[in-house]
């Protein structure tokens, strides 16, 4: 049993009396101090831990007034506030033991586009992936383009002046910032854009607080213009927080933005902001250039920027290798792939963009003709012989044409960062000096040297960047638990900063400064007292993020690399056991590709349902490595909690669950987090760490229930398997019981249970079973043409009339079906942390599915979750030397025996539009497109819709807890899908996803299975 965890982090008083304060003051945003949403808020992306007092999440600009205001009294001088946006900093930017302000969940709005003029306004908390959304119809996008750009905030964007892919051409951020709406630490209301002459004099005359800020930044300016001049290095990556080298633009406007850009909220809090957008290219193309050795890619970018393209990035061989690993490769492979594959060790894609057809293959045949020449190519294949090579390194070239099949390989490329975290073993590639910055014609020079530095402490790393822009994403694998290997992280950082200096560079090209401002008065020299007078007039108290970028005065110090507290320092509390008794969370990163904002995507549906960074694999993954340190404290093993459970502690169960509410164990927040989970499984793939939220929380919920009682509701959904059989044999009676308004009543208010389905009236009496007689009466070639169908509880007690449709397919193509002996599938119980039961259920099932294939007959399942129940959950339930069992999909089956199928007469072409289930979005991509391609073999047409999950997942949307939000996630994604299509149009894979549909807009759709039947030239009746 687990023991009681009360969290030792007490609210300092100070901040008890300011949140209170704030509720009375009228903010009308969330205001939370429990330790879940502290935690959760703890991480970023950066390699710190830091505990905040509070977290605070506005609902306007007059919240953000409201709260700066309170802070600006004298009572709370002593209040720290730091905004937060996507929370993707690399390097504590956002990370604070004050209060966060998290702008994101609410102020997230689009606010005015004018289209002709070229401009939007938007609240900024408005991620950029949403902007470009919400600009495409307008045939326009905001330029900066980042790796994390489905979660990162335009207020994240402007805060680190970001940059990226195409900087060169597009610029930075500050380069798009019109005009910001800015609250400073007093409350008052900063309004800033470019100034005219004319306008700069009357502000410089002024006396108001927004003319004393303006006049002292224009002084700066102008007294050390020479100065400037000669610190600030000529690259593309200017030198931002504080960006003194633009206070006045090119057009020699005063322009405060260009201050605030780059500030990392340490000047004041930006609510709002009026943006330049631009028209989206008509035509793009990619070069992928090959390359021996990725010295060889780097020193190519100078000669490959002589042909102008649009932007030249670069990877190496380690994060190509990742990158085959990952789901998103086989969207890519055709591009990479050549007779010198195996010899890449880096490559550069360099892209064009163009108007017309005719200008973007001018372009692409400029380099390709400097390629073929450098290389002394040979032929009229792109790929190069051994015995071409030169000096150049390069091995070939192939090209992306068309904009899916370029933005197909710029996202494998945004999945880069991430990816680099998934190395195997303790030693993970972590950031802190990965986004240095030198002049182009430097870069190889310098990052053989920075290789020298990583390769002299025997250190594994990966390379990926803006070669254009001289700028490489360098991240050294070190298991920051080992404080012997967090010292070589300090060593590393020293060295590398003065390496850029040595070169002209920066150690912070794109991704803001945060921790690492340490290093500021070295690169600003003499400048630094400049940027303390910029800090002082904006925030006299230091308040907003101190710290960071520069002090108010020469008395109080910057934040120190090794003063800040880490991940690693926190982590290394955590006992061995119950680390790695919980692999599947501890490693998160905090990358936060689970806030990926785009609706239409599977990972996270509980996030986009929420906002509530709690119900994200991140939080999640973050309060269990908490959860896990206080088991520690205790010195516990977690699994030996689970294995010392017993029936004998159930009375203790019983008093302990009906104090639950008077107590503060820890156990009850992380819980509340866990039974958000709707256990889709998307993050086992989409995060770039693998993290797996179903994995340990069915562990988490496991043990929990070792000390608190389950609700009634777990009994009844994990036992529904092994009951529905004996309930299939009176129907009417189960379904007359299920329907009454009583027994309704009595599921919703004391079990939590919603909305039950139906058996269905038919039963599967027509479809043999695979018993081991009938098999072993099978001839050889009898067994050839025998399928056996794995049954799984929801479709053959629910959805009885699919299964025998799928059977009649089967017979239709010339095959014979058989019926596998219906055993529970156990994905129920692995949800609902039945762990031992699954685990007994994995295996019994295994022997009886391994006896019918050792018999050559293939096994198909009919729902994709329960069939990939096998391919992931069983795994690591079964016994080792054990493999689990190879049941396929319908699809891949069908696809297996295409020729078979195209011998069905089908009635002519029709179009269907397929809603796959989301395990086919994120684990199946491969196996989802097969559906397209039975289709086109059957004459008909198929076109796959990319949605985010319809809110149903097995039955999480049965549960009255989780009703609303189900509903919330069904609106994202599917509600317009479905609304603009009639039923007869629509198809869909999944189970869960069928009931929902029937659910929320009353429409009975089919399975692509049935919607084949229908048109085969018998004439079946699917609608049985």
């Amino acid at each position: 049993m687990i023991p009681k965890l009360a969290p030792f982090h007490d609210l300092e008083q100070l901040y008890v009396t300011f949140l209170q304060e704030l509720a009375q003051r009228g903010f009308k945003g969330e205001i939370k101090s429990d330790f879940s949403n502290r935690v959760a808020l703890s991480t970023d992306n950066s390699i710190y831990q830091v505990l905040p007092q509070g977290v605070v999440y506005p609902t306007s600009k007059d919240d953000l007034v409201t709260l700066a205001k309170l802070a600006g009294e004298d009572t709370f001088k002593d209040v720290v506030i730091t905004p937060r946006g996507g929370g993707t900093g690399t390097n504590g930017q956002s990370l604070t033991d004050g209060v966060v302000v998290d702008i994101s969940r609410h102020m997230n709005k689009v606010l005015e586009i004018n289209a002709e003029e070229r401009w939007v306004r938007v609240q900024t908390g408005v991620v950029k992936d949403q902007l470009n959304a919400a600009l495409k119809p307008f045939n326009l996008f905001f330029a900066p383009d980042l790796s994390t750009s489905n979660r990162a905030t335009i207020g994240g964007m402007i805060n680190t002046d970001a940059s990226g892919q195409g900087s060169c051409v597009y610029g930075k951020t500050r380069d798009h910032v019109l005009e910001l709406e800015t609250v400073l630490s007093d409350g008052t209301l900063l309004s800033t854009r470019a100034l005219e002459p004319e306008e700069r004099s009357a502000v410089l005359a002024g006396d108001s607080r927004s003319d004393q800020l303006h006049a002292l930044v224009d002084d700066i300016f102008v007294s050390n213009q020479a100065l400037i001049d000669e610190v600030f290095p000529p690259l593309n990556r200017c030198m931002t927080g504080y960006d003194l080298a633009h206070i006045h633009d090119q057009e020699g406007r005063l322009n405060l933005n260009n201050v605030l850009c780059g500030s990392e909220g340490t000047l004041g809090l930006i609510a709002e902001a009026k943006l330049n957008v631009l028209p989206i290219p008509r035509l793009s193309a990619l070069v992928l250039v090959k390359y021996a050795d990725f010295n060889s890619s780097l020193r190519d970018a100078t000669e490959l920027m002589r042909a102008n393209p649009t932007s030249v990035e670069t990877i190496d061989s380690k994060v190509l290798g990742l990158a085959m690993q990952d789901f998103i490769w086989h969207q890519v492979e055709e591009f990479f792939a050549g007779e010198n594959t195996d010899a890449v060790r880096g490559i550069n894609l360099v892209e064009f963009t163009a108007e017309d057809e005719t200008s973007l293959q001018q372009k692409i045949d400029g380099l390709t003709a400097l390629l073929e020449t450098g290389i002394a190519h040979q032929g009229n294949t792109t790929d190069f012989n051994a015995d071409t090579f030169t000096p150049s390194g390069r091995l070939g070239y192939s090209i992306a044409l068309g904009r899916d099949a370029v933005n197909r390989i710029w996202t494998m490329r945004k999945r880069a960062v991430g990816l680099l975290g998934n190395a195997p073993g303790e030693a993970r590639p972590i950031p802190f000096v990965e986004d240095t910055a030198v002049p182009p014609e430097n870069l190889a020079d310098f990052i053989l040297e920075f290789r020298e530095i990583l390769d002299s402490y025997q250190l594994q790393y990966g390379m990926f960047g803006h070669v254009d822009a001289g700028v490489l994403h360098v991240r050294p694998a070190l298991d920051m638990k080992d404080p012997k290997q967090e010292d070589i992280a300090w060593e590393i950082s020293d060295r590398i900063a003065d390496l850029c200096h040595q070169y002209g560079g920066l150690l912070w090209g794109e991704h803001g400064k945060g921790v690492r401002s340490e290093y500021a008065p070295k690169f600003f020299g003499a400048l630094y007292p400049q940027l303390q007078k910029i800090k002082a007039a904006f925030d006299p108290h230091n308040q907003l993020n101190p710290g960071k970028i520069a002090t108010p005065s020469a008395e109080i110090e910057l934040l120190k690399i090794d003063g800040v507290p880490t991940r690693g320092q926190h982590d290394r509390q955590v006992s061995q056991a119950a680390w790695n008794s919980f692999s599947d969370a501890v490693y998160c990163n905090g990358n936060g590709a689970c806030y990926n904002w785009n609706p239409a995507d599977a990972m996270c549906p509980s996030y986009k349902g929420t906002r509530d960074r709690i119900h994200s694999p991140k939080g999640r993954a973050s309060l269990v490595r908490s959860w896990l340190k206080m088991l520690s404290d205790q010195e516990v093993d977690p699994d030996q909690a689970l294995k010392s459970s017993s029936i004998l502690q159930t009375p203790g169960k019983f008093l302990r669950s009906l104090n639950k509410k008077r107590n503060d164990d820890f156990s009850h927040q992380v819980y509340d987090a866990m039974a958000g989970c709707l256990s889709c499984k998307a993050c086992a793939s989409q995060c770039p760490i693998k993290v797996d939220v179903p994995e340990f929380r069915a562990k988490f919920i496991a043990l929990y229930h070792t000390r608190y009682l389950r609700p009634l509701k777990d009994y009844l959904v994990g036992t529904l398997e092994f009951v529905l059989p004996w309930c299939a044999k009176v129907p009417a009676l189960y379904n007359g019981v299920m329907s009454a308004r009583l027994v309704k009543t009595v599921l919703e208010k004391w079990v939590g249970f919603v909305d039950g389905p139906l058996l269905s009236k038919n039963r599967l009496h027509n479809i043999p079973i695979a018993s081991a007689r009938r098999i072993n009466k099978l001839s050889p070639e009898q067994r050839q043409k025998t399928v056996v169908i794995v049954q799984d509880a929801f479709t053959s007690y629910f959805e009885a009339p699919l299964v025998q449709d799928l059977a009649e397919l089967i017979r239709t193509m010339g095959f014979t079906p058989l019926l596998a002996p219906y055993k529970a599938n156990g994905k129920p119980l692995h949800v609902h942390g039945f762990l031992k039961g699954f685990q007994r259920v994995a295996q019994r099932n295994t022997r009886m599915l391994h006896s019918i294939a050792q018999a050559g007959l293939p096994l198909v399942g009919v729902d994709p979750s329960m069939t990939h129940t096998y391919r992931m959950e069983y795994k690591k339930f079964l016994p080792e030397g054990t493999e689990a069992p190879q049941v396929q999909l319908i699809q891949e089956w069908l696809a297996d025996n295409i020729e078979a199928l195209k011998h069905v007469q089908f009635r002519g072409g029709q179009r269907f539009t397929l809603l796959p289930h989301c395990i086919e979005q994120s684990h199946a991509t491969k196996a989802r497109d097969l559906w397209a391609d039975i289709f086109t073999a059957a004459g008909q047409q198929l076109d796959t819709q990319s949605l985010g999950c319809c809110g149903m997942s097995g039955t999480y949307g049965h549960e009255a807890r989780n009703r609303d939000t189900s509903r919330k996630i069904y609106q994202l994604s599917w509600h317009n899908s479905v609304d603009a299509h009639e039923a007869d149009e629509l198809l869909a894979t999944g189970y869960s996803c069928r009931s929902q549909v029937k659910r929320e807009a009353q429409k009975h759709i089919r399975h692509p299975l049935q919607a084949l039947l229908s048109l085969a030239a018998h004439n079946v009746d699917s609608s049985r």
